[in-house]
């Protein structure tokens, strides 16, 4: 009996040695895919085992996808899973976002500390600035290259200078070179009399900037706002500007320089300058040698009495555009408005006056050499507005402007697009900056991003998870990204939002079949710069075929867009040093053969002179973009 209990414990152990043995060559060949210290139950492994799994070839495992997939362990991913299906991510956030590598903002403390001094501000960043300068009576108070080349600066200025007196505050260089910018201004200056605050080359060169001035200078008093060199060379991103100047009295705001080269900026002016008493605004060089700028100003000067107002080279020489006056002007008081040189677009912009002056009294509205395809419905028999050398456009067409080549090259980089014979060994051709501008982030497991919710009609959600105020970047972030997920997809396109690497397979999978590639550009060398065409490849023989293109999104987590491209050419090419000829990178380019339903300003007929349907359009796969095709 005592025998065969041993027998019996030993056969036992040795089904479980089997077990165990059968188990482990599996992780380990899981393993090898992932490196000798990647625990086989992480997100990584199982994302290697689900692409065995779905992806019927034995081409190389893309490492530059591989790499996105998140860092969390076994267990935090186990335990942010249980929590997200509880709706209990918000209170664990912080340790969420930093274990996940996601896009997230600090949670500025409020400051209730005061300040009696002049002081200078430099190199801080992160900071909440509540009360500062209240009830100051003169002195200057400086940020210098504050929050400078910062990758998420969030910076809050509420009740700043506020009933101050003669009190003058100067922003030089303040978060140039950010990225993702979150900057907001409540309440700031409001009461103050005399006094003046400064601007200058503020949000230079940044990416995605938000900011807010929120009851900037209400019911103040001869203070004076400057804003020189305002986001100028930005990219994308909103400004505001709500109940800005309100019931101000003798106030002089001039923005000069305002949105200089910047691409597809929104600028929205709300509620500014109503009331006021003897204001002065004046805009120069707002908007020039923008890219597609959109401008907002709603019930501007409202009410006010004696202002004058002045545009003068509005969105000169901008691309497209778009600007609304929304009862601007109305029921003012001896108003004088000048618009000069507003609105000679390159390519023709609309802009839209509704409610403009009407109830005024005394007021003088002038358009002085104004661009086309703009609505003047309610001004056409006013006596009190003059046109001259105003454009009008032909049998409802507009004109367009031919851009000289220095315009083009600052709205479409140099190599962004290009033709497909181009792609020719020995060609030397520009290569365009493919470099991520976005925050790093990784996916999240589909066992947490399924149990997240996603859709517009489930905002306040989002908003409540990612700790997203209301108007506050992260919420645009979130909005913009939905809204764009939930567009209806154009003629022949099919589409779809993937949070997790496991998503992007499935959509690449059932559009092209289980037999696929996943192709990027190599790097980023050569970006900037001139390069030499090496050896080129057409993928599927260079035949006509499908692919599926993901482009990132910007949202708190990892999320592509990923559409399927018909009749496109795919290739792949050595890209060679000019001089050396030796390869500096490997290059994915797509071609795209029907244009035809693409816009007539759309920046690769700018660039390469040229109309929709009429020519192919070549551009290479940029840094963590990708493109799906068939195995050859």
């Amino acid at each position: 009996m005592q025998l065969h209990t041993q027998l019996s414990l030993v056969t036992h152990l040795s089904l479980f040695f089997i077990l165990f043995s059968s188990l482990n060559v599996a992780l380990s060949a899981a393993g090898r895919n992932l490196g000798a210290v990647e625990n086989p139950f992480s997100p990584k492994a199982y994302l290697v085992r689900y692409w065995n799994k779905e992806v019927r070839n034995d081409a190389e495992k893309p490492s530059f996808l591989l790499s996105k997939a998140s860092p969390l362990t076994a267990v935090d991913s186990a335990a942010f899973a249980k929590l997200a299906s509880q709706n209990g991510l918000s209170s664990s956030l912080p340790e969420f976002c930093a274990s996940a590598n996601l896009l997230c903002f600090p949670d500025l403390s409020q400051s209730l500390e005061k300040h009696d001094k002049d002081s200078r501000f430099t190199g801080y960043a992160d900071k909440n600035f509540t009360n500062y300068g209240t009830d100051r009576l003169a002195g200057v108070d400086s940020f210098k290259n504050y929050s400078l080349d910062e990758n998420l600066p969030v910076d809050s200025f509420r009740r700043y200078s506020h009933d101050s007196v003669n009190h003058k505050d100067q922003f030089t260089n303040y978060a140039s070179g950010g990225n993702v910018v979150d900057q907001s201004f409540n309440s700031y200056a409001g009461g103050a009399t005399s006094g003046t605050g400064e601007f200058k080359k503020y949000a230079d060169s940044v990416n995605v900037p938000n900011l807010r001035f929120n009851s900037y200078s209400d019911d103040s008093n001869g203070r004076a706002q400057s804003f020189t060199s305002y986001t100028e060379n930005g990219n994308a991103g909103d400004q505001s500007f709500t109940s800005y100047s309100k019931n101000g009295n003798g106030a002089p705001n001039e923005f000069t320089g305002y949105g200089t080269s910047s691409n597809v900026v929104g600028s929205g002016f709300t509620g500014y300058g109503e009331t006021g008493n003897g204001a002065s605004d004046k805009f120069n060089n707002y908007g020039k040698d923008m890219n597609n700028p959109v401008n907002r100003f709603k019930s501007y000067g409202d009410g006010g009495n004696a202002a004058v107002e002045t545009f003068t080279s509005y969105r000169d020489k901008a691309n497209v555009g778009e600007d609304s006056f929304q009862s601007y002007a109305k029921n003012s008081n001896g108003e004088k408005i000048n618009f000069a040189n507003y609105g000679k677009s390159f390519n023709v912009g609309f802009d839209k006056f509704t409610g403009y002056g009407k109830g005024a009294q005394g007021q003088s509205i002038g358009f002085k050499i104004y661009g086309v395809n703009n609505s003047f419905s309610d001004y056409a028999k006013k006596e009190s507005v003059s046109f001259k050398s105003y454009t009008k456009a032909s049998s409802g067409k507009g004109t367009t402007m031919a851009a000289s080549g220095s315009l083009v090259k600052r709205w479409v980089e140099p190599g962004k697009f290009f033709r497909e014979s181009m792609l020719k060994k020995g060609v030397v051709m520009p290569m365009p900056d493919i470099q991520d501008k976005m925050p790093k982030r990784s996916f999240l497991p589909r066992t947490i991003s399924s149990k997240l919710p996603f859709a517009t009609s489930k905002m306040g959600e989002l908003k409540q998870i990612f700790h997203a105020d209301d108007n506050s970047t992260m919420e645009k972030i979130i909005l913009d990204a939905l809204q764009e997920c939930e567009r209806a997809p154009s003629a022949g396109e099919t589409k779809r939002c993937v949070g997790s690497a496991e998503d992007m397979i499935d959509f690449a999978t059932t559009v092209l079949g289980r037999n696929v590639v996943v192709r990027s550009t190599e790097n980023v060398n050569g970006a900037k710069h001139n390069v030499m065409i090496g050896s080129v490849k057409g993928i599927n023989g260079g035949k006509v075929t499908q692919s599926v293109s993901c482009h990132q999104s910007l949202f708190p987590y990892l999320l592509y867009y990923c559409h399927s491209v018909p009749k496109v050419r795919v290739y792949e090419a050595d890209l060679l040093d000019p001089l050396s000829k030796a390869k500096i990178n490997h290059g994915v380019a797509i071609c795209h053969l029907d244009t035809s339903a693409w816009s007539p300003t759309h920046g690769s007929f700018m660039a390469l002179g040229s109309g929709p349907g009429r020519i192919e359009v070549c551009h290479w796969i940029f840094q963590n973009d990708m493109t799906w095709a068939i195995a050859d």
